[in-house]
C-alpha cells in the first residue's frame, strides 16, 4: 500500500475513533483523534502534489502549505473561516499529553463538523 492510501486509511481510523471516544464522553480524546484525523489527511492531500510532508502536526501550517503546492484559493478561506476550530485542534494535540484539559460535547461537535467540511471541500477521503 502506498503512502498516500496508509495515511488516507489511518485518518479515517482516527475519525472513527473519535466517534467512540465521543459516545463514551471521551471528549477530550476525541478532540485530539480529530486532529490527528485531519493531519493524516492534509499530510495525504501533500504526498498528492508530490511533497514530502514535514513531520509536524500543526494543522494550519500544513493547510497553508497544501494552500501553497495546490494553488487551491478556497484553503485561504478555510483558514479564516476555522480559525477557532483549528486552533482548538493544535490545542488539542499539545494538551493531550502535558496539560489536562476538558472539551464539551458542543466542542467535539463543532471541532467535528469543521474537520468534516475541510475534508470535504478539499475532495474528501476518496478524491
Amino acid at each position: 500500500m502506498d503512502d498516500y492510501k496508509v495515511l488516507i486509511e489511518r485518518s479515517r481510523r482516527f475519525l472513527i475513533s473519535s466517534e467512540f471516544q465521543a459516545e463514551k464522553g471521551f471528549y477530550d480524546l476525541a478532540v485530539f483523534s480529530l486532529e490527528q484525523s485531519l493531519c493524516l489527511f492534509l499530510k495525504a492531500q501533500l504526498i498528492r502534489y508530490g511533497v514530502d510532508y514535514p513531520r509536524i502536526h500543526g494543522v494550519r501550517k500544513l493547510l497553508k502549505m497544501l494552500g501553497k503546492v495546490s494553488g487551491d484559493e478556497k484553503i485561504e478561506d478555510m483558514l479564516r473561516r476555522y480559525s477557532l476550530e483549528l486552533g482548538t485542534l493544535e490545542d488539542a494535540y499539545i494538551t493531550s499529553r502535558y496539560i489536562p484539559r476538558e472539551y464539551s460535547k458542543e466542542d467535539y461537535e463543532r471541532v467535528r463538523e469543521a474537520v468534516e467540511e475541510i475534508v470535504n471541500e478539499l475532495g474528501g477521503c476518496d478524491g
